[in-house]
């Protein structure tokens, strides 16, 4: 019986590898519109079949790009040699640890779980069976990110400030039941943190000050001495999501803004990413190992909220 989770044989000179054989667990909004319509996509992968809760569901995002609904998530797990997902954390984490547990490649959302603990799980799962693990920090894969982030590495920075604000949490197909209880902590906060932590120097400490659901502020101690400051919210009314980074210090500053840039360009660079990281096996994007260290930071922002 053919292995889903055995690499194809390598392409000889010339040829491309063969597609790899993603399954989607999730069928909700960012389900749809993302993963099933980018991983269908190709060239680099394949879509085999979706899982999800409610079973008509799967049906319907598998027919719209050929694939199969599979009828539990070890039916998927037979079918592929990746798996992506597209659920809330709290669902997301122990699947995530079964998946690599079958030696599957994993597509991750941020934050890793619902808690810390959750998170870790995943990221020792990933560390214990050697599967390759890759982030949707859906920013990272643009170009201008990563044009910013390497001229970042170039400055001397002495404080950031930085938002991400937009208004999904007011109504629509993004306002979900986990992102509306946990708010903008969990679900932008790991962009900004994963940003800042890059740009700036690792960070050491972060404090929060706000209501997750409403507006959250979060003040970052950098290994460098630099502060930076983060602003938060999904329930402000903007004409379009704003992210902005700007890094301060004796040159010039620079800044970072997504008003101008395209996000369609970060869906083939992911695919292409991951596709090449399950291939070879060595991952070069945000990992499993990364969505740790980000949730570790959040912790720490939710627990001074506490207090």
């Amino acid at each position: 019986m053919h292995d889903p989770a055995a690499r194809e044989t390598p392409a000889g000179p010339g040829e491309s590898p063969a597609p790899v054989r993603v399954g989607l667990v999730g069928a909700g909004p960012w389900a749809r519109t993302m993963h099933a319509r980018v991983l269908a996509a190709g060239p680099e992968t394949t879509l085999t079949s979706v899982w999800a809760r409610r079973p008509e569901a799967a049906q319907e995002v598998a027919a719209a790009y050929g694939a199969r609904a599979a009828g539990s998530f070890e039916e998927l797990l037979d079918t592929c040699e990746a798996v992506a997902f597209a659920v809330p954390p709290a669902a997301q984490s122990p699947l995530a640890v079964r998946a690599a547990a079958a030696g599957r490649a994993l597509l991750l959302e941020k934050p890793l779980g619902a808690d810390l603990a959750a998170a870790r799980a995943v990221a020792e799962a990933v560390a214990e069976h050697g599967v390759v693990s890759q982030l949707v920090l859906t920013k990272r894969y643009h170009p201008a990110t990563r044009a910013f982030l390497a001229e970042a590495a170039n400055r001397e920075v002495l404080g950031a400030r930085s938002c991400y604000l937009h208004g999904a949490f007011l109504g629509g197909d993004m306002a979900t039941a986990w992102r509306l209880e946990h708010g903008a902590l969990l679900d932008l906060g790991p962009h900004l943190i994963d940003l800042l932590d890059a740009a700036v120097s690792p960070i050491v400490s972060v404090r929060a000050t706000g209501d997750p659901r409403h507006w959250t502020e979060l003040t970052c101690a950098h290994e460098n001495g630099a502060i930076s400051q983060a602003s938060l919210s999904g329930a402000v009314r903007l004409p379009r999501a704003r992210t902005r980074i700007e890094l301060l210090g004796p040159d010039e500053e620079l800044v970072y803004d997504t008003e101008g840039i395209d996000h369609e360009e970060c869906w083939p660079v992911l695919r292409r990413e991951f596709a090449e990281a399950v291939r070879t096996g060595v991952t070069r994007a945000p990992d499993a190992a990364r969505g740790l260290r980000v949730q570790e930071l959040l912790d720490q922002a939710a627990r001074s909220l506490e207090g």
